[in-house]
């Protein structure tokens, strides 16, 4: 398949990559705000660190799990993440013009959702501490950084392809990986600041000019995803042909394993 025909016919799943990356910024930004921010209440009623991580975590966990579950990321496959893209990319689960036009659309997406709450919530978002919601490394700097962000995104994409490959697990998929951003942001951040997101990195760090250790999040996510994809396909149960969706719906077409629903699901969704 060419550019061209990619993009005629798959150009709706590249918008709803767009949607998602750009809605989970939304949400990110006005968290980190909302918890954050001199200027926000929680600041003087939320005294804890650890209290606010955890709320951050439990808060961008459910944004998580809604967008994975919601109509349209049940049609796209629901990645937002280019890493995560380009690992089901290397594991042959989709083609290289529909990774590219996914890439590009998370990129633009996120950086669309970040420069949104920043019209809306002004300084309170794009000043410090907040600083656009932006992934840095944190006091033990960027090779600590560098390493967490290898193994959290390697241990998230295991666990995705554990849960998405088994027909019991499947339908979990999205609470799994939901649960382990919720993880990530309450333990991890302090770190890294948890992003396992080239896309989510570049979207807060471009408005600010936050490019001090951008490397880390280039880098680290993709190779810790690829290392834990390569690990699995070494696995005797690893070894099964899959597809590159988060979440699979019977009604709802696929162009990663070219899965067509039947007509009667088909006119049902339309009726929906």
């Amino acid at each position: 398949m060419t550019a061209r025909e990619a993009l005629a016919r798959h150009w709706p799943e590249y918008l709803i990559e767009a949607w998602g990356l750009g809605t989970f910024m939304v949400s990110a930004g006005i968290v980190a705000t909302l918890l954050g921010s001199p200027r926000s209440p929680a600041e003087d009623l939320l005294m804890s660190p650890l209290l606010r991580a955890a709320l951050a975590g439990i808060a961008m966990g459910l944004t998580s799990v809604l967008l994975v579950y919601s109509p349209w990321g049940r049609r796209s496959g629901a990645h937002w993440n280019p890493a995560l893209t380009l690992t089901f990319l290397r594991l042959g689960r989709m083609s290289r013009w529909d990774a590219f036009f996914f890439a590009v659309a998370q990129t633009v997406g996120g950086l669309l959702g970040v420069l949104l709450v920043a019209a809306l919530l002004g300084e309170s978002f794009t000043e410090p501490p907040v600083r656009y919601a932006a992934t840095l490394p944190g006091m033990s700097g960027p090779l600590v950084a560098f390493a967490a962000e290898l193994v959290i995104s390697g241990v998230l994409m295991f666990v995705i392809l554990m849960f998405a490959d088994r027909p019991a697990l499947a339908s979990y998929t999205g609470i799994a990986a939901g649960c382990l951003v919720a993880l990530y942001i309450t333990f991890e951040a302090p770190l890294s600041g948890m992003s396992m997101n080239p896309a989510r990195t570049f979207a807060s760090a471009a408005p600010g000019a936050h490019w001090e250790s951008l490397w880390v999040y280039l880098s680290a996510p993709l190779l810790g995803m690829l290392a834990s994809a390569q690990l699995y396909s070494m696995l005797p149960f690893g070894r099964r042909a899959g597809c590159a969706k988060l979440m699979h719906s019977a009604n709802v077409r696929c162009i990663h394993c070219g899965y067509e629903p039947p007509r009667s699901h088909t006119l049902e969704a339309r009726r929906v």
